[in-house]
């Protein structure tokens, strides 16, 4: 008799990508599991938290074990690693570096600036959808929309997009969880690594040669009180901005329409009170998060947690989607409730009212302040200017990966779309 898959194994199958949430409830039993190839899957919000501020969780994939250091492999070869796969105190450094030019305090109004440009550019990309019957979220906005806007801040020729497009879809799609990922998957990955990392080291050159105000420039002339990062590390981090610049913000730009789409009467209200897309933004990224889990975290030690020994050297996995709908953490998890995280109405002062769509710890997404402003930008637009919109297809077709999860079309028929606001 064959065993039947661990749910952990269910929620990696496509089958279930539409709706993995189900699975989860059932994951949570169990809120420390451990699965057939010796991991240890976390999917209860306390948990998660505890060991994402644990010092004794790492990211460096030197400290798992080879099979999973290989098969979670992003970074190009020759390379180190990017400071997301990093521990402190080289984490810290090469972070501190990075946001000297991306955030407060040093560039505080880095993100605050791109307003203007953001507004222009979901402008254009929802005018050229006059005329059309129907249109495809990805394809046509939730895409074109965020990688703009990280070609703008990194200073990548915009041209150059359906180059690099290739090469990312290549790198995330072999980044499969559960080490499945075919040999020719591994080695189109392989490839587009080594192809982005040769076409950053002329982007790079260019850009110290010739600085501009973008952030590339800025990283390769740095001469900030802790010097600059070194060529490899700076490949790496532009390696990383770019495709976490916009692979995840796609998600939840798609996410959050098809959430709206599914809540007709909270997509009428936003048309309505627009001011309410900030905290509806923080509610989507609780209730369908663009990431649903880490999956490449090690132990540096035996840690007991939940009345489990997670063994020293052991592969750690932490379901932030699962956690988010954790109901020891949150009421009514699997509502969405776009006033939840209204401070004008309830407050926001505990632990538990905070989701993980970001993560959180230590390597708490570094582009959260930019990826949030994308999304509220363009859901307001495509809120107020798509005409009686409706799913053509419900569920939409999912991408692949379970990791980065998110329909890969979402066509939506409309009767119009409404002309621009001064």
């Amino acid at each position: 008799m064959t065993a039947s898959p661990s749910v952990f194994a269910q929620i990696l199958d496509y089958a279930n990508r539409a709706d993995p949430y189900p699975l989860y409830a059932e994951l949570r039993k169990t809120p420390v599991a451990l699965q057939e190839d010796g991991s240890y899957v976390v999917s209860t919000y306390r948990e998660i938290v505890d060991l994402l501020h644990d010092p004794r969780i790492s990211s460096d994939p030197h400290n798992l074990p080879p099979e999973a250091a290989a098969a979670g492999a992003e970074d190009a070869p020759g390379l180190p690693p990017s400071f997301i796969r990093t521990d402190p105190p080289e984490h810290d450094r090469l972070r501190r570096l990075a946001m000297r030019h991306f955030g407060p305090p040093h560039t505080p109004d880095r993100i605050d600036a791109m307003v203007p440009d953001l507004r222009r550019t979901i402008t254009g990309l929802i005018d050229g959808l006059t005329g059309q019957s129907e249109v495809d979220v990805v394809d046509q906005v939730a895409y074109p929309f965020p990688v703009t806007v990280i070609c703008q801040l990194l200073g990548v020729p915009r041209e150059d997009e359906p180059r690099f497009h290739v090469w990312v879809e290549a790198i995330v799609g072999a980044l499969d969880p559960s080490g499945g990922a075919a040999e020719e998957v591994q080695r189109k990955a392989a490839a587009a690594r080594q192809q982005m990392g040769l076409y950053f080291v002329r982007l790079v050159d260019a850009h110290r040669g010739a600085p501009g105000a973008d952030l590339l420039s800025a990283l390769a002339t740095d001469d900030g009180p802790e010097g600059r990062m070194t060529d490899g590390q700076l490949l790496t981090t532009a390696f990383l901005l770019l495709i976490a610049g916009h692979e995840t913000t796609v998600n939840l730009i798609t996410n959050g329409t098809l959430t709206l789409l599914r809540h007709p009467a909270v997509l009428e209200r936003l048309r309505r009170e627009p001011e309410m897309v900030i905290h509806l933004v923080e509610e989507l990224l609780r209730y369908e998060p663009p990431v649903h889990f880490i999956p490449w975290r090690a132990a540096l030690d035996d840690i007991e947690i939940a009345g489990t020994t997670i063994p020293r050297g052991s592969r750690v996995v932490l379901v932030l989607a699962s956690g988010s709908r954790d109901p020891a953490h949150v009421r009514d998890p699997d509502r969405f409730d776009p006033d939840r995280f209204d401070p004008d109405r309830f407050g926001l002062t505990r632990d538990t009212d905070q989701h993980l769509g970001f993560g959180g710890g230590i390597h708490y997404c570094f582009g959260a302040p930019l990826a949030r402003l994308e999304t509220q930008t363009a859901l307001t637009e495509l809120s107020r200017r798509l005409v009686n919109p409706r799913l053509v297809v419900d569920p939409p077709p999912y991408r692949q990966n379970p990791v980065l999860r998110g329909p890969r079309h979402l066509q939506v028929a409309v009767d119009g779309i409404a002309p621009a606001s001064s």
